[in-house]
Formats: structure tokens, C-alpha cells, sequence
């Protein structure tokens, strides 16, 4: 997938932040004298636990938590913690003794141990959402699963919308035209690529429809691979849409697509913005709500 924007112009107006990788850096002000000073439960973490970070350098009990952390001496005037996918890095002034730095990580041991613990949980859900990429494997499509079929007979990707629905089972079916002894890499690319085409058919229709119920004029419509935005419009009339959307059910896509073509009417969130996207999406709120369920497939 291509990287994430890195920046937002003054004209470009993002949707959504979410899912951010890292958590942000927590400056501490080195305390002065240093003394032990027992860490306090931490609340939501269960049992002892082992958060090591693969480059360790150092490791400290907090709560009857062991928290092996990466430290790394920097030019900067305070103690700065960043909790991330591979756990705890501390950032402190080359002055700074082991001694304070450790007081710091006792005081902030609530905050580090949650922030762990939220992490190790997120990584457990990503794991269990991984693809694994072989014939019968399924996927969500329009807010449905779709059972992925390597099917040689097929010519590139045929879905199969005729299949007896019975309770539990998806009624549709993806047939992929690939040899049965296809790599997953090639079984993922054939999908995905499956994916994006129906994804630009679907936004392309919304497009037009919403743009006319809205009285606006796009110019272009792009797809995004971006990790951390759904969706973007600039002033020159330029719509992107994270093709990753097609995941959802259409009144999810409608919100995302309302929203964007409305800041062609309004290049904000103001008061007036959101009654734009009212007039065309009344229940906007609950349909957004639905882009915050952790629903996306780990494709990689």
C-alpha cells in the first residue's frame, strides 16, 4: 500500500487520524531529588506482564510489571516517552541519571503500563484480521464477507452473487481465475486489484449522485492507499477516496463520499459544513460511527 500523507495543504481538507501507529511523545521535567517512589496500580492491565522492546537496553518492574525499554540519550532539556507497536522507548538528556529517569517511568507507570497493554491488544486483533491468503479464504466486501474461490476455469475475477444464502454462510462468492497452486502473494494481488476496480465503479457512482443532490462539480476522483485518512478534497475540485472503504456497507461509503463532496461547498468544519452534509445524510453521525469499527483486513 502507498504511504500515508505525510502533510495537509491549506487547500486539502482531511476526513479522519485514526489508528495512528504510535502513541505521541510524553515530555517529563527531570524531577529533582531522586527518590524511589512506588509505582500506582495500573488500571485495566491484567495479571504480571513482560513488555519488552527488541532493542532493550534496560528494564524496570512497574506494578509487578516488567517493562524492558529501549533508552536512548538525546539533546533535549526533559524525559520523553514513546509507546509504539514494539513497546516503550525513552528519550532522556545524556545529564539525566538512570536514577531520575527511572523515577520518571514510576510516575508515569499508570499511563505507560495502559498505553502497553492497548498496544499488545491492538497488535492480538491485527494478527487475528491477517488474511491468510488461500482458496476459501474470505474478506469483507460492501459491509458483506465474500469467500475468495481460485477457480482456473475464471477469467480474472468473477463474483458469484447466485449462491444458495444460508444462515451463517456468505452468499457471495469471489471466483479468482489463478492455478491452483498460485502463491498467496499473487492470490492477494489479484484480489486486491479486484478490489480497487470495484471500489473506483461504486465511488464514481456516488460521486455523480451526491454532487447533484448537492449542486457541486468535481473534477477528479482519485483512489488513496492512505493509512490514516478516508478521504480528501481540495479547492480545485479534486476528490480522493481510500479504496480500503469498499469494505464497508454502502451507507458507511455515502457518509464518506457526502462529506467530502460538501467541502466543495464549504472548505471547513463549520456549522454550516455539517448542515451540508445533514441535508444529503440526516443520520451522518451514526453512519459515521461505523468508520471507527476495527473491520479492515490486514492484508500484508
Amino acid at each position: 500500500m502507498a504511504k500515508p500523507f505525510t502533510g495537509l495543504e491549506s487547500a486539502q481538507l482531511k476526513l479522519f487520524e485514526e489508528h495512528a501507529p504510535m502513541e505521541p511523545v510524553r515530555a517529563f521535567v527531570v524531577p529533582r531529588p531522586a527518590v524511589d517512589v512506588p509505582a500506582a496500580p495500573a488500571a485495566g492491565v491484567p495479571g504480571p506482564a513482560l513488555f519488552r522492546h527488541p532493542q532493550a537496553s534496560r528494564e524496570i518492574r512497574l506494578d509487578d510489571h516488567l517493562v524492558a525499554y529501549a533508552l536512548k540519550r538525546v539533546r533535549r532539556r526533559s524525559i520523553g516517552f514513546v509507546v509504539g507497536m514494539e513497546g516503550l522507548s525513552v528519550n532522556a538528556p545524556k545529564w539525566v541519571g538512570i536514577a531520575d529517569i527511572e523515577l520518571a517511568l514510576r510516575e508515569k507507570a499508570r499511563w505507560i503500563l495502559r498505553k502497553l497493554h492497548e498496544q499488545r491488544e491492538r497488535e492480538q486483533r491485527l494478527q487475528q484480521k491477517k488474511v491468510d491468503w488461500r482458496d476459501g479464504t474470505s474478506i469483507p466486501f460492501l459491509g458483506e464477507l465474500v469467500i475468495v474461490v481460485i477457480d482456473p476455469r475464471a477469467t480474472g475475477a468473477v463474483l458469484n452473487t447466485d449462491a444458495q444464502a444460508l444462515p451463517g454462510v456468505p452468499r457471495l462468492m469471489l471466483h479468482v481465475g489463478l492455478p491452483q497452486t498460485a502463491a498467496p502473494d499473487q492470490l492477494r494481488d489479484a484480489v486486491q486489484s479486484w478490489l480497487q476496480r470495484q471500489a473506483r465503479r461504486v465511488f464514481e457512482e456516488r460521486c455523480r449522485h451526491f454532487a447533484q443532490q448537492l449542486g457541486v462539480r468535481y473534477t477528479r476522483l482519485s483512489l488513496s492507499s492512505a493509512q490514516t485518512r478516508w478521504g480528501s478534497a481540495s479547492a480545485d475540485g479534486s476528490i480522493r477516496l481510500n479504496w480500503r472503504l469498499i469494505h464497508f456497507a454502502m451507507p458507511t461509503i455515502d457518509y464518506v463520499v457526502a462529506h467530502e463532496l460538501a467541502h466543495l461547498r464549504h472548505m471547513d468544519h463549520s456549522p454550516k459544513f455539517w448542515d451540508v452534509v445533514r441535508s444529503v445524510v440526516p443520520d451522518f453521525e451514526q453512519r459515521r460511527s461505523g468508520l471507527k469499527d476495527d473491520v479492515l483486513p490486514v492484508f500484508d
